[in-house]
């Protein structure tokens, strides 16, 4: 007499039938669905003994219920996003859905495009553009104001302090004279055209002159010793009278050479004297 193999469950006799084996028990394909199989994460329903089973981390689907939870697409053999909620997407949805957006045009920034990453934020590379021209920065340098991104032409012509002299904006470098900010190159003599930026200098009229070109070209000369009067070094204190100058250290009596700078004094025939000389002449 042949041996009975029956369903470990239901005790039917498996002979010539389909069964499934789970711990070494024989089990009809019925009562496997009851009672062994695993239950589908997408439609909650066991998966059969001729269903295809696909499992992660420990969460089961039927081969046609693994798919991606927003186009629907089938993800057996294509590359998946696992959620935190629970959901599976395909590589394109899970980026939409919480891929970082182009602060441009506010689209998400597919993984594999071309983009910009600035500061924590990220742009597409044609969005990352000058706010003033709208020309994209790609390779190029740029500057920020605020929020607002500018190519450095752009940012010099809006913001940049302009040269006094040409008017032209001072991108880097530069200086300051009499609160007025000056190109480097522009900041030269009047008369001889030397840069200034490192050497003395002096103004008139608003004009700036080497101490050379001053002395020669503008300054006035004393009425003492016939030497320009530039105000450098010594002698810088000047005495002016009825259309004359003179070097403070040069306005003295013509007799008695006593500084008369300050005190009372006598011109004669284009000379000065102290009121006592004066008396003698």
């Amino acid at each position: 007499m042949t041996e009975r193999f029956d369903c470990f469950y239901c005790r039917d006799n498996l002979q010539g039938k389909k069964y499934v084996k789970k711990d070494e028990k024989p089990i009809c394909p019925k009562c496997f669905e009851k009672t062994c199989a695993n239950t589908c994460a997408e439609c909650k329903r066991p998966i059969g003994v001729d269903a295809k089973e696909l499992h992660h981390k420990n969460r089961y689907w039927h081969e046609s219920c693994f798919r991606c939870a927003k186009c629907y697409k089938g993800l057996a053999s294509e590359p998946f996003n696992a959620r935190d909620d629970g959901k599976i997407m395909c590589g394109k949805c899970g980026a939409i859905q919480d891929g970082n957006r182009c602060q441009g045009c506010y689209k998400v920034v597919l993984p594999g495009t071309q983009n910009v990453e600035y500061k924590n934020k990220v742009w597409h590379e044609d969005c990352f553009k000058c706010f003033e021209c709208k020309q994209p920065i790609r390779t190029k340098s740029f500057l920020t104001k605020g929020d607002d991104i500018y190519c450095t032409s752009c940012h010099d012509t809006k913001f940049a302090k302009k040269c006094f002299h040409c008017k032209k904006p001072i991108s880097s470098g530069g200086l300051s004279y009499q609160d007025h900010p000056w190109h480097s190159e522009c900041f030269v003599c009047h008369t001889c055209r030397k840069p200034l930026a490192d050497t003395r200098f002096t103004s008139h009229e608003n004009n700036v002159y080497c101490v050379d070109c001053f002395k020669t070209d503008v300054a006035k000369k004393c009425h003492g010793c016939k030497n320009p009067i530039t105000g450098f070094g010594h002698g810088t204190n000047v005495v002016n009278y009825e259309g004359y100058s003179w070097h403070e250290y040069c306005f003295n009596c013509k007799k008695c050479s006593l500084t008369l700078a300050n005190k009372r004094f006598v011109i004669k025939a284009d000379n000065i004297y102290c009121p006592d000389c004066a008396k003698k002449v």
